[in-house]
Parts: C-alpha cells; structure tokens; sequence
C-alpha cells in the first residue's frame, strides 16, 4: 500500500537539535523497519512518517497534508553517540510553531511505546549448532 502526502511551499526553515535518545531510538526503528516507519502520536493525534531523509508530521483531521517536517539531519557533527543531533525544522502551515512546542517529547513518548510493543515477548536465546554441523575429518576420503 502506497501512501501520498502534499506540502505547500515552506513558510519557515528554522535549525533544531534533536536529543540522541529521540534520534537514536528513531533511526533504529526506522532502520528496522526497512523504507519508512509510521509512528502514531496518539496523544496528539497526529502520525510521523519516518523515512531516510526526512521526518514528516501529520494531523490526523489532514491526513494527506505535511504540517512540518525534520529535514537535513547531522548525527556526524556531534562528538559522541549521546550528543543531540543537529537538524533543520520546516513549518508548511501556520500551525506548524504551536505543534513544535509539544511535538518533540511527545514524538519521544511515542517512539518508546512503539519499540516496546514490537520487542519479542520472550527473551532472545543462543542455540547450540556445534551438534549438528558435520565436522570435516581431515583423514576422510584419502584412501590410506
């Protein structure tokens, strides 16, 4: 299933830092994920769509129409994994600087809860292979 979102021309580029944890857990899930990652923010109710380039924010009541967007995310200009990363925010519609306000720890609130759900309900385990993969024997096959 394919889905389609519009954007009318910017009307604010600001600069941001996002915290690691929220970059960190996000680029994971993404990645995880494979091409792009939905992530409902329902306190909000609003919908992030995730993908390598960029974030996107929508209104659940304009579903199809970008408020804002993360955009031009810079994890290498930090000097440690746990820096926040510098990145730029576009506001597409007036809305867009009162939704900032609240979107970052909520968005936050939003990726954990995402990532426990999708957690394996039992603990990962090791199997043991050495039992079943045939060993050459090096004497084997020579005929003496």
């Amino acid at each position: 299933m394919e889905e389609r979102f519009y954007r009318v021309h910017p009307i604010a580029r600001l600069p941001g830092t996002l915290p690691a944890t929220t970059y960190n857990l996000a680029h994971t899930l993404r990645v995880h994920a494979g091409k792009c990652l939905f992530v409902p923010i329902r306190s909000m109710q609003y919908m992030a769509v995730l993908d390598a380039e960029e974030f996107i924010f929508v209104d659940s009541q304009n579903r199809a129409w970008v408020e804002l967007a993360w955009q031009h995310f810079r994890p290498q200009a930090r000097a440690a994994l746990d820096d926040s990363v510098p990145f730029e925010v576009v506001h597409y519609l007036p809305r867009a600087a009162e939704t900032m306000r609240r979107l970052p720890g909520e968005f936050l609130k939003a990726l954990r809860l995402l990532d426990q759900r999708l957690k394996p309900d039992t603990p990962a385990s090791v199997l043991d292979l050495s039992g079943r993969l045939p060993h050459p024997d090096p004497g084997a096959g020579s005929g003496t």
